[in-house]
């Protein structure tokens, strides 16, 4: 009997095949990508698979933050708080909330002065686990599945523009080419065609070169723009500013699979199973967003940011084992260093607290 897994690979392989099919034998990645992520009922975001915990014996495929420990949450809770006052709103807005821990951190800290907090979720298999982790907030909490025409409050996403589609482009002997999936022998493979598209800085040298492009997470910053009526907005994921990201070093890219706490390159294979992420590019982000007319509030490590809401302090209370889950959130060579944390805002800057000590704005 095939087992659930293979069942849900068997039917996306089917769903993607006839997608390569109708595009004439050759799919976008970014379209491939939202295929694997998001196709309903079959994509790894939209299957009733486990995705988030600390334990691979869990049936889970990583952790993030807010499952590592609760610090994590009740220091944004800090951020967040002094967002609402400094912009005059009493709603919280969140994108993508994974198992729901992230949202019980904050609403625990902040449930007296937030009238609503509203979860925009794509997957019900998510949604469901997330009413159950915030059952004991039912009245404040709603879920949506698309952005309103307005939004007044304050914006948080962790690990969230990580998980957008993007496009690949590859450089092979001087010419740009567009990867993309065709079918070859009843397989997925990879195929490219030649294109006009470039990455924001031709890379130096004569070296073959792969990379991604972020259209759809700076088209989702722009929308964000046109609707944050008033407020911020606080996005947290691993990645680089644009001259890093683009290093002529970096020639293969930041794509990646993960599947029960392993990391793989090779998002062709079991699609459907495992999550497929790239790091992101957050100068393309705070442009998109500048460009849109949200400012930039302030960028910088997420060590540093934690650190600045009081991560140190709160950590003295805990138990030894606690406090190494804690730390492995401001370590440089864990998430403390990789992971950035951006903020943007709307109506009136600030001296913001996450971002008072370390700032890197200056170096998008």
């Amino acid at each position: 009997m095939e087992s659930h897994a293979n069942s849900v690979t068997s039917a996306l392989h089917r769903l993607i095949a006839g997608q390569v099919a109708r595009s004439g034998g050759w799919l976008p990645f970014d379209r491939y990508m939202a295929l694997a992520l998001y196709a309903p009922g079959l994509g790894y975001y939209a299957n009733t698979s486990r995705k988030f915990g600390t334990m691979p014996g869990s049936g889970s495929d990583f952790a993030t933050a807010p499952e590592m420990s609760p610090l994590f949450g009740q220091c944004l809770a800090v951020q967040v708080d002094e967002a609402l006052q400094k912009t005059d709103t009493s709603e919280i807005w969140e994108f993508g909330a994974g198992s729901g821990a992230l949202a019980r951190e904050l609403l625990q800290v902040l449930h007296p002065r937030v009238r609503r907090y509203t979860i925009v979720e794509l997957s019900a298999a998510l949604r469901e686990r997330q009413q159950q982790a915030l059952a004991p907030f039912a009245d404040q909490v709603e879920w949506v599945s698309e952005l309103p025409e307005k939004i007044r409050g304050v914006v948080v996403g962790n690990e969230v523009l990580d998980a957008m589609p993007v496009k690949l482009v590859v450089r092979k002997n001087l010419l740009w080419h567009e990867r993309g999936v065709t079918v070859q022998d009843g397989k997925l493979a990879w195929s490219d065609v030649l294109t006009h598209l470039r990455p924001p800085h031709e890379p130096p040298g004569t070296h073959d070169y792969l990379t991604e492009l972020h259209h759809q997470a700076q088209a989702f910053l722009r929308t964000l723009a046109e609707r944050l009526d008033a407020g911020a907005a606080f996005f947290i994921d691993y990645g680089f500013p644009e001259a890093e990201y683009y290093h002529a070093q970096r020639h293969m890219g930041t794509l990646m699979c993960h599947r029960g706490h392993m990391a793989d390159p090779d998002p062709l294979d079991s699609p459907g199973e495992k999550d497929i992420t790239s790091h992101v590019d957050f100068t393309g982000i705070a442009v998109a967003a500048q460009e849109a007319g949200l400012p930039t509030l302030g960028y910088a490590s997420q060590g540093r940011f934690l650190v600045n809401c009081g991560i140190v302090e709160r950590m003295a209370s805990l138990s030894v084992p606690q406090q190494a889950a804690a730390q492995r959130l401001v370590a440089e060579h864990e998430m403390g260093e990789l992971f950035k944390v951006i903020g943007f805002q709307r109506g009136a800057f600030w001296n913001a607290i996450g971002f008072r000590y370390g700032d890197r704005t200056h170096a998008l």
